[in-house]
This record gives C-alpha cells, structure tokens and sequence, in this order.
C-alpha cells in the first residue's frame, strides 16, 4: 500500500511504500522507499498519513528493479606483481555506478 510521508530531506510530502518499522524510545522510525523520487529515506512515524481519492490511483514514477544475474565487479590491483584483475565484489563501484547512469540517460 502507498502512503503519504514527509521527507525531511525533500522538505515536502512524497508518496512511499513503507519497507520496514523499527522502535525508539517513544515513536516509531520507518524506512520508505518514495515511489515518485527513487530514493529510500527513514521517516519519523507521526510524519505518515493514509493516501486518499484519487491520489491513491496515480501511478508511481518510480519501481524499484534489479539487473539480473548482474553481479558488482571491481579492479584488483597486485603492487607486488605489478597486475590488475577483475574479480567479483561486494557493492558496485562509484565509478561502475556513475557509467551505468550516463548509460541510461
């Protein structure tokens, strides 16, 4: 379901999907996934509201997608043997990132 959040570091009220609750002390923080802007952003609980009429029917800009069967790969770099490999890593470089982007545009 789709909710109306205030996001903090938009500054105004967004359409998101809520991905998971977790407790404070005496409030609720909930991570969002805003539809309309592609980002995730952690919400205090009193900052969401029910999305109501015809807001409800618009459809989201954005969805959350994965390459499949793409995996993250980096550059290792042997000082010692003077080598360069590439072999499987752990997140995707910033650099593999911002390529990927300038593809897509």
């Amino acid at each position: 379901q789709v909710y109306v959040v205030f996001s903090e570091e938009l500054k105004c009220w967004c359409r998101a999907l809520v991905e998971s609750v977790w407790g404070q002390a005496d409030t609720y923080q909930l991570t969002c996934f805003l539809v309309d802007y592609a980002k995730h952003c952690f919400v205090a609980s009193e900052n969401i509201r029910v999305l109501a009429g015809a807001f409800a029917k618009i459809p989201p800009r954005a969805k959350k997608c994965r390459l499949y069967c793409t995996k993250p790969l980096t550059l290792h770099i042997d000082y010692c043997e003077d080598t360069a490999k590439i072999g499987p890593a752990k997140r995707w470089d910033t650099a593999a990132i911002e390529h990927f982007r300038k593809l897509l545009e």
